[in-house]
């Protein structure tokens, strides 16, 4: 074991050892295990520093074994409460960083000790074949947390271990940061992707809305919960490049008091609570929207005329966002590009059944994360993919860009259908769900229609759904398949749930475990919604019971 001097390995440059021990001893690990997942790190504030600094190590890795490509690190914690943060790593296109390295990252935020974390370093170096004479290029961003500029030292202790350039992009929405870093990524070359800093950005999607919305009636002001978030301060800053072309009336915008990041507010809460956000006075005729703390998502809401609240989630603006790019390409006489949508088994049954038996396009089912629903979208030539809590974007095609640019139109009107089909394909951040870009692809929509958001939920209504969380002793022993819509382990379990399920009408259900807890979630929905409650109860209480998987108190409701 070298404990000082220089790690190196073969015909590779070395790590200054006493350079790495000196700084990883500002950051001791405490006893906590740690896990990277689809959300990267996200824990508790106070237990992030050793976890932060290691992957500023990870990030330089990842930047030198891709021949010095730029890497972003965002250090946000979304939709969650203000004590806690986390962090992320974000590849060369603004993607999520590549899925085989998640168990690198987890290997070295957990090892016990600075030997160890040698170890893991040399282990990376010599398994991945990692020059380290290669360059390190990081770029990193934060979000409003109080405890995001002690991570952002953290992080920058740890890119000093081998010596990466990096460039603190300072607050930002997370998709600006992917963003950023694609653009960094691209320049110069003919996928240029935008100016890479914040304002780029706003130049880019404003003056691509504006060219959307030319010429049509303005909209009434959008009401916007910025869930006392990140979101605030950014979406504030976009207004002036989009002029006169959209009206908004900000709430939820203190990100000045912390403790009311995400507080009864924000998509998460509204999402899960089927209802505006606390203290929010919501009328019928107007429009609300709402993002969640580091502006990744959006939802939006009405009231309808007898008070009753209306949800439009992420499976409603995925229907909404086919639905018009299907039209387009049509109105452009384009028509060798194929347009699919990619959901997960907690899609609504009602809108897939819209967008395959009315809109008659093609609906991929993938597994729970982002990362899975990105990997789809790529297979078609403009791939719609959104989660039903509003996280989601719209992915061209080279090809597909390809064929809208090089397009003439025959007719003025297919013209038009083709700068807006280009205008489109610039507005919507295709690196990662962006809430600013998908909330201007709604506007657009809307604008484009002159419809009201009662008239876009007409399109279908949403069977009534229920979601369960049952804590159990050992959520590991839960295996599902089907994009986690059937359970193969415990064995029968499965059996039952389609016994049950099978009285419902509409019934649908699935069991699948937590990725960070030991519960497993129930989805249920039927005809009604007092048949959906009655199923969803049902459904957690035999998973409570089955083989006594249960774990505490059972759930009084428990059927």
């Amino acid at each position: 074991m070298l404990l000082s001097g220089q790690l190196s390995s073969n015909n590779m440059a070395s790590v200054n050892v006493d350079n790495l021990n000196t700084l990883s001893n500002l950051h001791p690990k405490p006893e906590n295990n740690f896990t990277y997942g689809t959300a990267g790190f996200r824990m508790k504030a106070e237990l992030l520093d050793s976890v932060i600094f290691r992957t500023g190590i990870l990030a330089s890795l990842r930047s030198k074994k891709l021949d010095g490509k730029v890497i972003g690190v965002m250090i946000t914690a979304s939709h969650n409460p203000a004590a806690d943060n986390g962090v992320k790593v974000v590849d060369p296109l603004g993607e999520m960083m590549e899925g085989a390295w998640e168990a690198h990252a987890t290997a070295l935020a957990n090892a016990p000790s600075n030997e160890h974390l040698i170890d893991a370093i040399h282990s990376m170096v010599s398994i991945l074949k990692i020059d380290l004479t290669k360059p390190a290029n990081v770029v990193f961003g934060r979000d409003t947390r109080p405890s995001g500029e002690a991570l952002v030292a953290a992080l920058v202790d740890g890119l000093k271990v081998l010596g990466a350039q990096s460039t603190d992009y300072g607050i930002l929405t997370t998709p600006q940061l992917h963003y950023i870093t694609r653009c960094l990524n691209t320049a110069g070359t003919p996928e240029a992707y935008g100016e890479p800093s914040a304002e780029g950005y706003y130049k880019k999607l404003a003056a691509a809305f504006k060219v959307l919305v030319e010429g049509k009636p303005k909209l009434s002001p959008l009401v916007l919960d910025c869930a006392n978030g990140v979101g605030a301060p950014k979406f504030k800053e976009i207004l002036p490049y989009l002029g006169d072309s959209f009206a908004v009336k900000i709430v939820n915008d203190d990100v000045e008091d912390a403790s009311k990041l995400n507080l009864n507010s924000g998509a998460d809460f509204v999402k899960t609570q089927q209802r505006a956000p606390i203290g929010l006075k919501t009328a019928a005729g107007e429009r609300y929207a709402s993002f969640d703390g580091d502006a990744d998502r959006i939802v939006y809401y009405y009231q309808d005329e007898d008070n009753t609240f209306k949800l439009l989630d992420g499976d409603k603006i995925a229907g909404l966002a086919a639905m018009y790019i299907i039209d387009l390409v049509k109105s452009a006489g384009i028509d060798d590009i194929s347009v699919g949508v990619v959901q997960t088994a907690y899609a609504n049954g009602a809108s897939t059944e819209y967008l395959r038996n009315t809109l008659n396009v093609p609906v991929s089912c993938v597994s729970t994360g982002v990362k899975h629903l990105h990997h789809e979208a790529l297979k078609y030539d403009v791939g719609v993919y959104f989660e039903a809590n509003g996280h989601g974007t719209v992915l061209f095609s080279p090809s597909a860009l390809k064929t809208i640019y090089a397009a003439e139109g025959s007719s003025p009107a297919q013209a038009v259908a083709i700068r807006s089909l280009r205008a489109l394909s610039e507005v919507i951040n295709q690196t990662v769900g962006d809430a600013f870009s998908d909330l201007f692809l709604v506007e657009t929509i809307l604008t484009q229609r002159q419809w009201t958001p009662k008239v876009w939920d007409q399109a279908y209504t949403d069977l009534p759904n229920r979601l369960v969380k049952v804590v159990v002793q050992d959520r590991s022993i839960f295996k599902t398949v089907d994009a986690e819509r059937k359970l193969t382990e415990p064995a029968g379990l499965q059996d039952a749930i389609d016994a049950i399920v099978n009285k419902f009408s509409h019934g649908r259900s699935f069991v699948r475990p937590s990725g960070t807890e030991d519960v497993v979630r129930v989805y249920a929905e039927a005809a009604t919604r007092p048949e959906t409650d009655e199923l969803a109860f049902r459904i957690g209480g035999l998973v409570f019971d089955y083989n006594s998987c249960g774990s505490g108190v059972r759930p009084r409701e428990f059927i």
